[in-house]
């Protein structure tokens, strides 16, 4: 009986003891091979697989570049130059617009079948972390995404797919108002049938990621000095009222829900002055929640503590919130999708993605957040995580350690291997007749409240990354 081993990196087939090589494809076998329509579906995503390959190369230099020159939000320029130059030399024609919608570091690449159909896109980030550098692996999300839209193309191309797709430069994801936002009101996503997108981590392959939605509350407490000895019922204390809120808001932690996450810090004490009545001092509140709407129910009973610090003691309270990013909702349609793919691939990589099937659909949740959570608002949206190799400390995101990862050649294979599947999921939209329209219906159902409700997560609580 003869046996056959394949998926190893030689990609050899032993046969009764003899070892067989392949001869390197060229450019004509792979268009032989692409153009296979037998079982359209895997024929496509050979070809991605295939495609991509051949991008290595060319990948690995950009991918290196991004995570060796660290640039921080809405300042990615070097970033911008680098992706765009990309594009305008791309074998696909691509139309490219740099410095996109009023923002220097954002861009628009679009290539066009010229047949109406959907239009897919990919987010592609490019910002890094002040101190810790593509500590987050937002250079590996921008190789992922850019894979994907190459490989799209090329399977529009070959195989005369209608629709179009897009790949967007999104800066500044670290922080407030993230460019996917700025772009969303802009209406840069106006007529984008879906919106894909990636995320490293070192503990999940899943596709059917949810994080938290969040916002941050600053917060003014105003008095009346006194001389605290003298005459301390001639003043309001405003550094009692910011304890008397610090401790209201400690003991409604008590009864918040699982995903309610509020971490409290005193930006101003009233001063080092022992002698006075303070008439000044001020606190920072970052709240998270799993919903969006459970995250304005938090907003709510925050808020209440801290004017209740004002009641009690005579202060004047003053409270500000600046909208953070939405949870992200994943399309449960799109990521099966995503979740076949990246299985159907060889060398199917630690740990298992949790199955996406009807009565099976395992959401993992994740404390962060990402403003590709207020695009899962406008439209359906995956935000796959994957799992690349840890750095020597085990470190996750935002740590040194992972620093050091995501600029290891395993982690830009992982990379590459997530570029597929989610090209793998765009040309199923463009070529599955019917699917877009299964993704949209899922997505109307998710925005529902009936379906926010069944979106809640479990009991037991979050995940980290």
């Amino acid at each position: 009986m003869s046996s056959a081993k394949t998926g190893d990196p030689a990609n050899t087939v032993e046969d009764e003891g003899y070892i067989l090589v392949p001869r390197p494809t060229d450019s004509r076998q792979r268009n032989r091979d692409c153009s296979r329509q037998d079982g359209a579906d895997q024929a496509y995503l050979a070809c991605i697989d295939q495609f991509v390959e051949t991008q290595k190369d060319v990948l690995w230099p950009l991918n290196l570049f991004l995570h060796q020159n660290p640039e921080l939000a809405f300042q990615e320029h070097k970033a911008h130059k680098a992706l765009t130059e990309f594009l305008w030399s791309a074998e696909n024609e691509w139309t490219v617009t740099p410095s996109a919608y009023g923002m220097e570091t954002a861009w628009v690449a679009v290539y066009d079948s010229g047949r109406a159909g959907p239009t897919v896109s990919f987010n592609v980030e490019m910002d890094a972390l002040p101190n810790l550098a593509h500590a987050c692996g937002h250079n590996l999300i921008a190789t992922a995404s850019l894979a994907a839209g190459l490989a799209t193309a090329e399977v529009i191309r070959r195989h005369k797919l209608a629709g179009k797709v897009v790949l967007f430069g999104t800066p500044g994801e670290e922080g407030y108002r993230g460019g996917k936002i700025r772009l969303l009101e802009k209406g840069a996503y106006d007529g984008v049938d879906i919106s894909l997108l990636s995320h490293p981590g070192i503990l999940h392959n899943s596709a059917l990621v949810r994080t938290a939605a969040f916002a941050r509350v600053s917060v003014e407490f105003f008095g009346q000095a006194a001389h605290a000895a003298k005459a301390p019922w001639k003043g309001i204390n405003a550094l009692d009222a910011l304890v008397v809120s610090y401790n209201a808001v400690s003991m409604l932690r008590q009864q918040t829900m699982p995903g309610d996450v509020i971490s409290l810090a005193i930006t101003n004490g009233g001063g080092e002055a022992t002698q006075l009545i303070h008439e000044y001092a001020a606190c920072a509140c970052v709240i998270r929640a799993a919903s969006a709407s459970r995250l304005d129910d938090l907003e709510q009973k925050v808020g209440a503590s801290f004017r209740a610090g004002a009641q009690a003691t005579g202060a004047r309270v003053e409270i500000s919130v600046t909208r953070g990013y939405k949870d992200h909702i994943p399309n449960r349609v799109l990521a099966a999708s995503y979740a076949h793919c990246w299985n159907a691939l060889p060398g199917v990589p630690d740990p298992p993605m949790p199955p996406v099937t009807p009565g099976h659909q395992h959401f993992t949740w994740i404390l962060s957040s990402t403003d590709q959570g207020d695009l899962s608002y406008a439209m359906p949206s995956v935000n796959a995580s994957f799992a690349i190799p840890p750095g020597p400390g085990g470190g996750q995101p935002h740590s040194a350690d992972f620093e050091r990862a995501s600029g290891t050649r395993e982690a830009f294979d992982r990379a590459l291997r997530v570029g597929k599947a989610l090209a793998g999921t765009a040309v199923d939209v463009l070529s599955r007749q019917g699917l877009l329209a299964t993704a949209k219906r899922q997505w109307q159902e998710d925005m529902s409240q009936e379906g926010q409700r069944r979106l809640l997560p479990p009991n037991e609580g979050l995940s980290e990354l």
